[in-house]
C-alpha cells in the first residue's frame, strides 16, 4: 500500500467521526429488509474487529425462523418484567421505555462468546474477560458499519443466557451476550433515546479521563 493510500483525507476522517457521533441504540424499526450483500459487508466488518491473541471468540447467529424470533421476544419480555421488579421505585418508569425491537427489525442476530475460548491463553491468563472485550469490539464494528449503511441497530441484553443458548441449540459452552436488532428505520434519534427519555445522563468527558 502506498503512503498516499494509507492516509485518510479530511473528508474521510470527518465521515468516521460523524458515524461515531451519530450511532444510536435503536429500538424503533420500519420492517423492510437488509440486502444480502449489505448484510455480508456488515458481518465482514464485525469479523475485522481486533481480538486479543487473534482468538476471534465470537459466533454470529442469524435468526431466520419466525417461531424462534417470537420465542426470543418472549424471553426478552419476561426479563423485562424481572428487571422492572428489581428496579424498585423506577420499575414503572422502566416499563414505559421501549427497550427493544425484536419483533419489528428486519434482521435479528444473536452474538455468542464461543465455548472453545478456554484454549486461548494469550491475553487471558491474568485478564480472562478479554474474550468479552473482543466480542464487544466486533459488535461495535457492526454497529458503526450499520450506521454508515443508514441502517439502525439496537443491542438487547434482556435475556437469560442459558435459556437463549438452549433455544438456539448453540454448541456446548457458547454463551450468548447480545441480541442485535438490525434494519431500516424511519429516523435516527437526535440524541440517545435514554437521554431523550430522561432515564440517565452520561458524565462529561472530564470525569472519565484521569491523569496520574
Amino acid at each position: 500500500m502506498t503512503e498516499a493510500r494509507s492516509r485518510f483525507d479530511d473528508a474521510e476522517r470527518a465521515a468516521v467521526y460523524r458515524v461515531i457521533d451519530e450511532r444510536r441504540d435503536m429500538r424503533h424499526f420500519a420492517g423492510g429488509a437488509v440486502e444480502p450483500t449489505v448484510l455480508r459487508r456488515l458481518l465482514q466488518a464485525a469479523n475485522a474487529a481486533p481480538s486479543v491473541g487473534l482468538m476471534v471468540p465470537w459466533r454470529f447467529v442469524r435468526v431466520v425462523d419466525p417461531a424462534r424470533r417470537e420465542s426470543i421476544a418472549r424471553l426478552v419480555d419476561l426479563e423485562r418484567e424481572r428487571t422492572a421488579s428489581a428496579l424498585d421505585d423506577r420499575g414503572a418508569e422502566f416499563l414505559r421505555l421501549k427497550v427493544e425491537g425484536v419483533r419489528d427489525c428486519a434482521e435479528l442476530l444473536v452474538v455468542a462468546i464461543t465455548g472453545d475460548r478456554e484454549r486461548h491463553v494469550f491475553g487471558r491468563r491474568t485478564m480472562p474477560h478479554m474474550d468479552l472485550a473482543s466480542v464487544a469490539c466486533a459488535i461495535q464494528n457492526l454497529w458503526l458499519a450499520a450506521r454508515a449503511e443508514n441502517l439502525g441497530m439496537g443491542w438487547v441484553s434482556l435475556f437469560e443466557p442459558d435459556e437463549l443458548a438452549a433455544l438456539l441449540d448453540l454448541p456446548a459452552g457458547d454463551e450468548p451476550v447480545a441480541v442485535l436488532c438490525l434494519g431500516p428505520v424511519d429516523r435516527f434519534y437526535e440524541r440517545p433515546m435514554l437521554l431523550e427519555q430522561g432515564w440517565a445522563e452520561p458524565p462529561p468527558l472530564e470525569e472519565l479521563v484521569d491523569e496520574r
